[in-house]
């Protein structure tokens, strides 16, 4: 998810020292994500309590492991110079996941999931980023990507703000069956995996401001340096093992469950 043309993770600049820590947090992200995609299947797809009790346990960590993802994602966008090409390369790449789930396990289907959301912030950051670079960095505007993600985060619920310092937002939004992309989905809308650009989007942004401190080599020293050699790799290829992972899934359950029933 996110990578490079060339496999890569897009933390290394070029001329510059590669940030091993960042590979290390995504490959500990992509993780997370293939065993709560476990938890899910065994839970939901084949009805086992064990694995419902797992995934309810692992269920409240899951909004941080996917922040972490979609923040070092923005991070390794702000080194890169061909974010438009990546992010319609991801797109495709999303549209795919969506068609086989459709095909294969259409009550599971993928309509807009991570890869969805992180190819549509490609092609948006690609497309504006002349205009970003523009704007001189300031921890200012990582603190209103913050407090924009708080006030968005409720969107799918129906209303803007938290608690007392909320709206709602006009019923007749999520009567469309369009709006999805924004977080505004009617009752008809099914994806198994979904992250809509609001208010996600805004931790994606928080990471190219970060970004820039990658791009000036300033992050801490400790960043720097190589520790846990697997889950760098497996940053390394978080797309691979994304778009293999849920088959590989699939297919492990149903064996286990086979076994278990004989």
């Amino acid at each position: 998810m996110g990578n490079t043309e060339n496999g890569q993770t897009g933390v290394q600049n070029s001329g510059k020292r590669r940030i091993h820590f960042m590979d290390e947090l995504r490959g500990f992200a992509v993780l997370c994500m293939i065993f709560y995609h476990a938890f899910y299947t065994l839970a939901y797809l084949y009805g086992i309590d064990w694995g419902m009790a797992l995934l309810r346990f692992f269920m409240p960590a899951e909004p941080f492991f996917a922040a972490l993802f979609i923040l070092i994602s923005g991070i390794s966008s702000d080194l890169s110079r061909s974010n438009l090409k990546r992010g319609l390369k991801l797109f495709a790449v999303a549209l795919a996941v969506t068609l086989v789930t459709w095909l294969v396990v259409p009550s599971e289907i993928i309509t807009f999931g991570i890869l969805h959301f992180l190819s549509v912030c490609m092609i948006l950051f690609g497309l504006c980023k002349k205009q970003l670079d523009k704007l001189p960095f300031s921890w200012v505007w990582v603190f209103l990507c913050a407090i924009a993600y708080f006030l968005t985060m409720n969107i799918t619920d129906g209303y803007l703000g938290i608690g007392a310092f909320s709206v709602a937002l006009p019923q007749a939004w999520y009567e469309q069956t369009w709006l999805f992309p924004l977080g505004i989905c009617s009752s008809s809308f099914r994806s198994s995996d979904y992250f809509p650009l609001f208010p996600w989007i805004f931790v994606f942004l928080a990471g190219t401001m970060l970004g820039r401190f990658a791009a000036a080599d300033r992050f801490p020293s400790f960043m720097y340096q190589a520790r846990i050699p697997a889950l760098s790799w497996m940053g390394r290829h978080a797309l691979i093992l994304y778009v293999v992972h849920q088959p590989v899934i699939y297919g492990a359950a149903w064996i286990l469950v086979f076994f278990l029933s004989h």
